[in-house]
């Protein structure tokens, strides 16, 4: 009897390890997409370094000493890890929202992956819905960061995001499901937001706030609207008391 119960208990813990190492392959697969998003997060950079400024084409160069970069200097991450932060030729410190923009970027597509993709089956409707949801968490960041440096939204990133909620309606089993209602929902999350910045006359707010409230009520809906703006709010103030 002893012999038995130590037998079921040995294979159980077998069946147990083969069941891990599956999973553990199955995460495996998230890795290109974490890679896609370095790559997607690099060219953000150069978006925020040029929007505005200079032609979104052209070889990267050193901001310092003008020193155009090669491939080896341009490899999301682990260029800004093997220089150490530096220019290779001047040894000018490297900004750090460069690697930070990549690997945020690359968490974001991780787990839109994750979340897509549940049981790691590829299908359109999956594959169209991660290049969607993709598309809004890039616009999102590039906003974010060229907003942090210029204190400004510039108008391209408002018309990317609505045209992708454009794009969500018309494509089917993807929410948002086109209705009047859910084109109220962009106002009705934007409408605070509007009167604030009337109120105030821009000083408390600046419009380009209002229009960021309008497309993300319509992506998000209005209770994940207005939950995801408190919560960018909050997080603003307190970057702000830390910096102040």
């Amino acid at each position: 009897q002893n012999n038995k119960i130590y037998l079921i208990h040995k294979n159980r813990s077998h069946i147990e390890a083969v069941f891990a190492i599956l999973y553990e392959v199955e995460y495996l697969l998230l890795i290109p997409f974490f890679v896609l998003g370095l790559i997607i997060g690099s060219f953000l950079n150069v978006v925020v370094l040029r929007l505005n400024s200079k032609p979104l084409t052209g070889r990267s160069m050193c901001m310092s000493c003008g020193k155009t970069l090669t491939w080896r200097e341009l490899v999301p991450v682990f260029s800004f890890l093997f220089q150490k932060g530096k220019c290779r030729k001047c040894l000018s410190k490297i900004s750090s929202q460069y690697i930070l923009v990549e690997l945020v970027t690359g968490g974001a597509f991780t787990l839109i992956a994750l979340s897509v993709f549940p049981f790691f089956q590829f299908d359109f409707i999956s594959i169209t819905q991660f290049v969607l949801y993709a598309g809004i968490a890039s616009t999102l960041i590039a906003l974010s960061v060229y907003d942090i440096y210029h204190s400004i939204i510039p108008n391209i990133f408002i018309w990317i995001l609505a045209g992708l909620f454009v794009v969500l309606m018309v494509v089917p089993n993807i929410p948002p499901i086109f209705s009047i209602w859910s084109i109220m929902e962009g106002p009705i999350v934007a409408a605070p937001f509007f009167f604030l910045w009337l109120y105030s006359e821009g000083r408390w707010i600046g419009f380009g706030d209002v229009k960021l409230a309008l497309v993300l009520g319509w992506i998000l809906g209005i209770s994940a609207g207005f939950a995801s703006l408190m919560i960018s709010i909050w997080i603003g103030a307190i970057v702000g008391i830390i910096f102040a």
